[in-house]
């Protein structure tokens, strides 16, 4: 090999490792192997940054504002209400719910519909005695193979189709990827419902648990008169820093203040709420100043003012690697951290120590417009409130329906092609008013937009370097003896392994140039390699870390790792065999 291909493969290395190891943010990390790329001449600027002007990062940004106008609107909330409405068992409960759950996502992006979902899941189940695991996973395993049916299920498909067309290709058209998409969502979601019993533990899901604690370890004190924290603030007080427990609340007059922050100034008779492990309220009883509460009775929090909520950390968190201390948790976000769950336990450590995460579940006590700040923002994957109601569709839902089945009709009759029928119909949403300017600029996960836009370019690089060219050469080698069939099994292994160690996205960009090679070198038809890619890219069951909406489970399911593995085994193998039996029948080779 070359210079340009030895350095190609030092940092696609790099970059797998690093992406494994959750060390950088994955579009950070993608962005930063492309610029060195581009420094040290292995690629120009047209195919360093050429994947910003390629349909694929815009038809996506286009598509997350209608998800989040179907979000705000509750236009899935009649369907929601129908499937949940039910008290059947289990087997029939699981069938309503992931039958309309993969059909909305062959349409929206999956993300937010498990965001809107797994609340809603979560109150449902609990209400029913039953545990949420038994039916989180299957909603996130229902949105991926719902994903596949259309290129505009997920970025994946329309990172493919933009893959296709940069290298003179046509593009994906919308209902092509149907032919696998659909029964294999078919077969596997039937799959789901009878082995989802069987094989899923019942765990105790984050909110119940931590729910439950926080509940039992609360404890009220009284600032004494003239004492020595009267007049003085939360931080001068030394109550910010306390081991184990946590300063939420504090009731003045009638009028509770919450979250409390360092700097608000305590009085002589107010009542301070502490949160945290009994064992470690020695600390209270030590402060001098402070009292035990006269009454018995401890009163609840006022929901207007103060409201649970649980959040969990994504991979673009500015959260993860930091500590609450280190991240000035309270400052910045407002709100106090009473707990964090992690792989289906409560972290026992002095929480401000707690090194955070992927998939960390946060407890949190704030106000009420917690959640509306930082539902659109990267620092949280999923933002739920503890017992809240099922939000309500509005009038606007009707508009927001009609706008997604023009956006389908569109593309799907050739009117328009997928990138411009998309922005037609995020356009209509913001002249409408159904979201604001604002709102539909937050809906945009710039992280994802910049990482698939970034991805070309490492793309470029396998292949203009010549490491694409030797891969596919060793690939024909190894295979050729078996036929074309085990070239594309060896596609599909390879895209599967990368897709569950790194984001999808970025798995179909490293592989795409490698089966394009293997394929021209081999004499065949490079589509049913493309079509292969998608589906297995999208095809991450076996890990929480692999796709983003496993990773929204994680913590409010109580799943550990390896519940992930017992049913996305049989799963991946389904897909496996599906690509195997159906590409080149729909695709000849």
């Amino acid at each position: 090999m070359e210079i340009q291909a030895w350095i190609t493969v030092l940092l696609v290395v790099a970059l797998v490792v690093v992406l494994a190891r959750e060390l950088l943010a994955p579009a950070a990390a993608v962005f930063l192997v492309v610029v060195i790329l581009l420094v040290v001449g292995v690629i120009d600027a047209s195919e360093a940054f050429g994947g910003f002007a390629n349909p694929a990062p815009i038809t996506v940004a286009a598509l997350y504002v209608l998800a989040r106008a179907v979000e705000k609107t509750g236009a899935l909330q009649p369907i929601v209400r129908a499937v949940l409405g039910q008290g059947d068992g289990r087997g029939k409960a699981l069938a309503r719910l992931l039958v309309p759950t993969a059909a909305a996502s062959a349409f929206l992006n999956n993300t937010p519909i498990v965001a809107m979902l797994a609340p809603q899941v979560e109150e449902w189940a609990s209400r029913r005695g039953l545990s949420p695991s038994l039916f989180l996973m299957p909603l996130s395993f229902a949105t991926i193979l719902g994903g596949v049916i259309t290129v505009i299920g997920t970025s994946t498909n329309l990172v493919v189709s933009g893959l296709l067309v940069a290298r003179g290709m046509d593009p994906l058209g919308i209902f092509e990827l149907t032919w696998i998409g659909l029964p294999l969502a078919a077969f596997s979601v039937i799959g789901i419902v009878l082995l989802a019993p069987l094989l899923l533990p019942a765990r105790r899901a984050a909110r119940e648990d931590l729910g439950q604690e926080v509940r039992q370890f609360v404890v009220d004190m009284d600032v004494v008169a003239g004492g020595r924290l009267d007049g003085r603030s939360v931080a001068a007080g030394g109550l910010r820093h306390l081991q184990g427990v946590f300063l939420v609340q504090v009731e003045r007059h009638g009028e509770l203040i919450a979250p409390v922050s360092p700097g608000t100034v305590l009085r002589g008779g107010d009542s301070l709420r502490f949160v945290g492990r009994a064992d470690l309220v020695v600390d209270l009883q030590r402060t001098r100043g402070l009292t035990m509460a006269e009454h018995a009775e401890l009163p609840e929090f006022d929901p207007r003012r103060a409201t649970f909520f649980e959040a969990v950390i994504g991979a673009a968190s500015p959260l993860v690697g930091k500590t609450l201390r280190e991240a000035g948790f309270r400052g910045a976000y407002q709100a106090a951290v009473l707990a964090i769950h992690r792989a289906g336990r409560r972290m026992e450590a002095k929480l401000g120590d707690v090194e955070l995460r992927i998939g960390d579940t946060l407890l949190l006590l704030a106000d009420a417009g917690f959640r509306d700040r930082w539902y659109d923002r990267r620092d949280f994957l999923l933002v739920s409130r503890l017992g809240g109601s099922m939000p309500a569709s509005t009038r606007q839902a009707g508009v927001v329906g009609l706008v997604a089945l023009g956006i389908v009709l569109a593309a799907g009759s050739g009117m328009l092609p997928i990138l411009e029928a998309s922005l037609v119909g995020a356009g209509v949403l913001v002249l409408l008013g159904i979201l604001t300017p604002g709102e539909a600029r937050n809906a945009v996960d710039l992280d994802v937009v910049v990482l698939i836009g970034a991805s070309f370019g490492v793309g470029a690089a396998i292949e203009s370097s010549g490491l694409a060219a030797v891969l596919a050469s060793g690939l024909i080698t190894v295979g050729s003896q078996w036929g074309p069939l085990a070239l594309l099994l060896g596609v599909v292994i390879a895209t599967i392994v990368l897709t569950e160690l790194i984001t999808n996205n970025a798995a179909a960009v490293l592989i795409f140039p490698v089966a394009l090679a293997t394929a021209t070198g081999a004499g065949l038809d490079p589509r049913p390699f493309a079509i292969a890619i998608a589906v297995a890219a999208s095809a991450s069951f076996l890990t929480p870390i692999g796709y983003q909406t496993n990773t929204m489970v994680y913590g409010p399911g109580g799943y550990r790792f390896g519940d992930y593995a017992r049913l996305g085994a049989p799963l991946t193998v389904a897909v496996v065999v599906a690509i195997m039996v159906i590409v080149p029948i729909v695709w000849p080779m």
